[in-house]
């Protein structure tokens, strides 16, 4: 299949309380929205193959969170999902011509900020498009344990046992796990995520997230009510071999949304990085199929 491209611009909008939130946007105004929700330990980057693909048809937003990428904040900032999502919806607010709905690609960290803006503007959710973007206790992997240790008794020892997980091989594993074909992992991924995490003072950051993710898991039937009340076309393209959200995750959707799409990617974690063409047929496909174009 042969793709239209369309330029990506590189933005940056500073909101009130002085977030300085940096973004990639692509497409017509005129277009449909689709929001492209980043996750851990990556950042808007992350998207850099796909948003040509979908900008023809689309107009295509991804922020880099707090915390992420190139986003600035102002050091008082509480690293919070309540906080990102928060500042995302805020960002949302005061786009120069803000989108009043739009279909959210949730991945990773981006599930938990995406269905927060679904569960307060319902009305503005257009199609959810998740790419290993969870809402079910059966979605997360063994990869959770630690973090879980942590979640029961912060402590020195628990914190030790998660460090890992912001350190360089750590994040190269996130890539390459359960990618049967490595030359499609390209090397600036993974190093410019860690490039971020290694700003001083960053690490904590990230440890403070993953101790607050445990405050998403109550929201997890909140959201569950959301998708059976709302019906919301969804569209659950993950890859099957990830081991931090697993497939039982995707094919959790069709309990409270039996219409949903699942299709399994013989793919790891990130699928867009490494199955960018076909996933990019999947969303532009499931959102004609839905009439969103």
């Amino acid at each position: 299949m042969t793709f239209l491209t369309a330029a990506t611009r590189y933005l940056n909008l500073t909101l009130e309380g002085g977030e300085k939130i940096f973004y990639r946007e692509a497409g017509s105004t005129e277009s449909p929205t689709v929001l492209l929700l980043h996750g851990f330990p990556t950042s808007s980057h992350q998207f850099r193959d796909l948003i040509p693909r979908l900008a023809p048809k689309y107009r295509v937003i991804a922020p880099d969170f707090p915390g992420y990428g190139f986003t600035e904040v102002p050091s008082g900032y509480s690293y919070t999902f309540d906080n990102l999502a928060n500042t995302i919806d805020e960002f949302l607010e005061k786009i120069p011509q803000p989108p009043q709905k739009y279909s959210i690609y949730i991945f990773d960290y981006g599930a938990p900020v995406g269905l927060r803006l679904a569960l307060k503007h319902p009305d503005r959710i257009q199609a959810i498009l998740s790419q290993n973007g969870n809402a079910y206790d059966e979605g997360l992997g063994a990869f959770w344990d630690p973090i879980r240790a942590v979640w029961e008794n912060k402590n020195d020892e628990t914190l030790a046992g998660i460090s890992y997980l912001v350190e360089y091989n750590a994040t190269k594993w996130q890539y390459e796990n359960g990618t049967s074909d490595l030359s499609t992992v390209g090397p600036e991924f993974y190093t410019l995520d860690q490039t971020h995490m290694d700003r001083p003072g960053n690490k904590d950051i990230q440890v403070a997230l993953l101790y607050d993710y445990r405050n998403n898991l109550p929201l997890y039937p909140k959201f569950q009510e959301y998708f059976r009340k709302s019906q919301v076309p969804l569209l659950a393209a993950w890859g099957k071999n990830d081991a931090i959200f697993v497939p039982p995750g995707a094919e959790a959707f069709k309990r409270d949304l039996p219409n949903a799409k699942v299709e399994l990617l013989d793919g790891g974690h990130f699928v867009s990085v490494t199955h960018t063409a076909q996933l990019a047929k999947l969303i532009l496909d499931f959102l004609k199929d839905n009439n969103i174009s």
